[in-house]
């Protein structure tokens, strides 16, 4: 694939998420050991790595599904690494998932708004009455939502459809919106454009983009397409066996010895390299 290439990483003293020496252990197996890296303000970070890195364990510790052995999670500067993952989205901290996690038997616009439901304040009279502070909250919730994300998202008209009813493609655009009613200061997404094709691809990189430089959101993703890592991405992190063995900006990840190991063995380099640029050939021929 071909997208709008990144613009230069934004600098900043303090990341919005810092990562620090964490470690995760099942039983005697160790999921990450000492991984730690910080995500700047307004960039598109990448995990990457081999399957089985550590990837998705690394996510959901993140999120708070997980609870790490040592090290912590920093998000703007306060440590919320036992905070459970409900408080951790009221904060701005929203997620994807690599499996599609919504309810199906309910509608797109349904699904959305459920997003918000961290924010809501309204209590449980309100609700039943719907009046004052509920009536508020709802308006508020359906302007945003129906205005402001399916707009962005030009999923309009599917608004009502069931989920179950949507293509794949469309189920995972569904997803981001519903994390994007979350308000997050950090979207993670994980594995946004598995299973797409390629013009499906296209489009969800053109609202990754879109997210970050129209709407000032954060992003931390972990994906599979190079090309698309490469093409988006201002930091880049690389995972194996549950460890950081390389970061740093794209063409740098690019070239580093650890990374083409990891991902090739013994294989042809220069094959790798033109996966890791997304050259089309080389992922057909893979």
């Amino acid at each position: 694939m071909s997208a709008p290439s990144a613009g230069p990483a934004p600098t900043s003293a303090s990341p919005v998420l810092q990562v620090e020496a964490l470690t995760l252990a099942f039983g005697g197996v160790k999921a990450l050991t000492g991984v730690g890296f910080g995500v700047q303000p307004g960039s598109i970070t990448a995990v990457i790595g081999p399957n089985g890195a550590g990837k998705t364990s690394l996510f959901n510790t993140i999120s708070g599904f997980y609870r790490p052995a040592a090290g912590r999670v920093v998000f703007e500067g306060g440590d919320i690494t036992r905070m459970p993952p409900p408080q951790r989205a009221r904060l701005g901290l929203a997620r994807s998932f690599q499996n599609i996690a919504l309810f199906r038997g309910m509608t797109v616009l349904d699904n959305i708004k459920l997003g918000r439901h961290a924010h809501l304040k309204t209590n449980v009279f309100d609700a039943l009455l719907y009046v004052g502070r509920a009536r508020r909250e709802e308006a508020e919730l359906r302007r945003d939502v129906e205005e402001r994300i399916i707009d962005f998202l030009e999923i309009d008209h599917i608004r009502h459809a069931p989920v179950a009813a949507l293509p794949y493609g469309l189920q995972k655009r569904v997803e981001m919106a519903r994390a994007l009613a979350m308000q997050p200061k950090v979207l993670m997404l994980d594995e946004p454009v598995a299973g797409m094709n390629r013009e499906e691809t296209e489009d969800m990189a053109r609202f990754i983009l879109d997210v970050r430089d129209e709407w000032g959101v954060t992003v931390l993703m972990v994906e599979h397409d190079m090309g698309m890592v490469m093409d988006l991405s201002d930091h880049v992190v690389v995972l194996n066996f549950g460890q950081v063995i390389a970061q740093g900006a794209p063409t740098q990840v690019q070239a580093d010895p650890e990374v083409i190991r990891a991902y090739l063995g013994a294989g042809d380099v220069g094959d790798l390299r033109r996966k890791l640029r997304g050259d089309p050939v080389a992922s057909e021929a893979a």
